[in-house]
């Protein structure tokens, strides 16, 4: 857990330099009553102080007024005043601790007591709304952290031996009962499994496993006792990485959030010395002049002029839109690419595995001299001789009879497979396999464009299957979506044929399809889009091949990235559903935390201008000034927590 720790406290020396904490930690043994008492004993006694003003209580009077209200002071501003003074000797002077530090002074130098307190007290429970929205934006990657396994059932010396998942060995057999997460990535050796990868991927439905099949670490196993044999060391496995990546997150500011925070230094030494400049310069241009009048107002100036609204609103929408990303599936490497992809305009995806399955299945059975199903066994009789991905797609096919036995099956390099069946002779394969046996092939599989194996029966053409990669389920809906949002430029680089990439592209209707690339031509084609004046460019891969495109784009988005590391050290978003369908919500992600940001800082500088105006003509009071710092401030921080409640379709 002391990365966790580390983490956290990271993040919130980031999230700004308002993010002082009054003892307010996220230690669970800390109860909410000892966060807020503070603000609750101030509160009273600010209450108590004012209606014994009112009512002229006879004893509430000068230095009896005066230590009522330092007392209700000190447990909100100490905390600000130690900081202030912290930061002083690390020198960093004009911080907003010092501000508000001198304000409330100030405030108490003049007679303002009760306005000092309400000052503080109401920054201070500014920052204990602030604890709070930054916790609830914080909830998604929390339950993301809380998946890490905690123990692996290890097979070792015939028993199995609870150890820590950091000790299991590749290779090494690991059981996991039911409700158990599975704490390595590995590939099950079990028949079956049921598991639940939602905080993986996102997605609430249970995914069917298959002996074979690739597992992951956090995954929970839903049905009976399930083995895995490790493949990754745990500190590898996806789960690993990925909690990395969204620890890190926030490390890499946007652009807007830099310029506020650099924006806020600067501006911080002029405010203090325009407040000195309200003080004292009218002494020269007012016939009645009074110091302590426009101290008072140089005192509003300050706490109007606290860049909390900004300093804090800008990373915790950011952080909701990173938090809010995460929860349906998709991974920012960081909050300068939730900006970028606003600003995408041109769309280019590789084909298969990003719009396609990348699985090839049978697409269509032609049979001549033999019933389909006849056809199929002799088929499927020599095609259990090979690994080719194309014999493994032919062996899907659902029959009920017991498939034929075939012997002196010979593989022919380039052409297909050779062998006998029941007495007869099989050739299974392309075009030129018959060719060369002198077979006649029909003039109708000229004109086929997928992969498709010729059978012959004893030297006479018997039929043909076609074997093709499937549309993945949501592809048609991501070319769909991303119209919707605005892309009009959406291009498709393939390293398969031609003829097969323009019938894909022709089917999603995209501006173009390129195929027969290889990865330096996939490279050519998108460094070419960059140099178009206005064009934003991102790539969509999911595979080796394409990480050179991906790490040259704009913004690189990997599909699938559970099972592809080159992916997830390459992409700067990870769509870790596998569908395409989430990129448009990715844009449409980035666009709604933008808006709430630029929406953040026109809402802060707004009123605190109008307020500064008022305050500096005498017009404006503490009070207003309160509203102008720590109220904009709290609307700004409900405005950024809006982007947890968002939905994006």
């Amino acid at each position: 857990m002391k990365k966790k720790e580390l983490a956290h406290n990271k993040l919130e020396s980031e999230e700004g330099c308002c993010s002082h904490n009054h003892n307010v930690n996220t230690d669970n043994h800390q109860s909410n009553f000892k966060i807020y008492l503070p603000a609750v004993i101030s509160f009273i006694m600010l209450i108590t102080g004012i209606v014994m003003d009112y009512y002229g209580t006879a004893f509430f009077k000068n230095w009896v007024r005066l230590v009522w209200y330092g007392i209700a002071y000190i447990p909100v501003g100490f905390p600000v005043m130690k900081q202030g003074w912290d930061n002083i000797m690390k020198g960093d002077f004009f911080t907003e601790f010092f501000l508000m530090t001198i304000a409330t002074i100030g405030a108490f130098a003049i007679g303002h007591y009760e306005e000092g307190v309400a000052v503080m007290l109401f920054y201070t429970v500014g920052e204990l709304f602030q604890h709070s929205a930054v916790e609830k934006a914080r909830g998604n990657i929390k339950a993301l952290l809380d998946v890490r396994p905690n123990k692996a059932l290890v097979n070792r010396n015939g028993k199995y031996v609870s150890v820590n998942p950091e000790e299991v060995e590749i290779g090494e057999k690991v059981q996991i009962r039911v409700g158990e997460k599975i704490p390595v990535d590995g590939k099950l050796v079990s028949q079956k499994a049921s598991l639940n990868t939602a905080a993986l991927t996102g997605e609430s439905k249970p995914d069917t496993i298959r002996e074979g099949d690739k597992v992951y670490a956090g995954s929970i196993n839903l049905e009976g006792v399930i083995e895995i044999e490790s493949t990754k060391l745990f500190n590898d496995s996806s789960i690993s990485r990925i909690l990395d990546l969204v620890q890190n997150a926030t490390s890499r500011k946007s652009k807007t959030e830099l310029f506020i925070r650099k924006f806020a230094r600067i501006y911080t030494p002029i405010v203090v010395f325009l407040a000195i400049g309200v003080t004292l310069l009218p002494y020269f241009f007012v016939d009645d002049y009074v110091f302590q009048d426009w101290l008072y107002r140089a005192l509003i100036f300050l706490v109007i002029s606290c860049p909390c609204a900004l300093v804090i609103s800008i990373p915790l929408g950011y952080f909701g839109g990173l938090g809010a990303a995460s929860r349906n599936g998709i991974l920012f490497k960081g909050a300068s690419f939730l900006d970028a992809i606003t600003k995408i305009n041109t769309v280019v995806m590789d084909k298969t595995g990003t719009l396609t399955k990348g699985v090839f299945k049978i697409s269509a059975i032609k049979a001549f001299t033999y019933s389909e199903e006849e056809l199929m066994q002799y088929l499927l009789a020599i095609e259990t001789q090979s690994t080719h991905p194309i014999a493994r797609a032919i062996m899907e096919y659902e029959h009920d009879k017991n498939i034929y036995q075939a012997n002196n099956v010979t593989e022919i390099a380039g052409k297909g497979l050779k062998g006998n069946v029941s007495g007869k002779t099989i050739l299974a394969g392309n075009n030129s396999l018959l060719n060369s046996n002198n077979i006649e092939v029909p003039q109708e599989t000229e004109s086929i464009v997928e992969s498709i194996v010729m059978i012959a029966i004893d030297n006479v053409f018997a039929g043909y299957v076609i074997v093709a990669d499937q549309l993945k389920d949501d592809a048609q809906e991501a070319i769909t979506n991303l119209r919707k949002v605005g892309i009009e430029n959406i291009i498709m680089l393939s390293g398969d044929k031609a003829s097969i990439t323009d019938r894909v592209g022709l089917e999603l209707k995209l501006n173009q399809a390129k195929g027969g690339l290889l990865p330096e031509d996939k490279l050519d084609e998108v460094e070419r889009l960059k140099k178009i004046p206005g064009t934003k460019v991102a790539f969509v891969g999911d595979g080796i091949n394409d990480a050179p495109v991906i790490a040259t784009s704009d913004v690189g988005i990997a599909m699938g990235g559970l099972g592809s590391d080159v992916a997830i050290e390459t992409a700067d978003v990870i769509i870790q559903t596998d569908q395409p369908s989430k990129i448009a919500q990715a844009i449409k992600i980035g666009r709604s935390t933008r808006h709430i940001v630029w929406q953040n800082i026109a809402l802060a500088f707004g009123v605190k201008l109008i307020v500064l105006i008022l305050g500096a003509g005498g017009i404006a009071t503490m009070w207003e000034a309160v509203f102008a710092d720590v109220g904009v401030a709290f609307l700004a921080i409900l405005n950024a927590i809006r982007l947890q409640k968002m939905k994006w379709s």
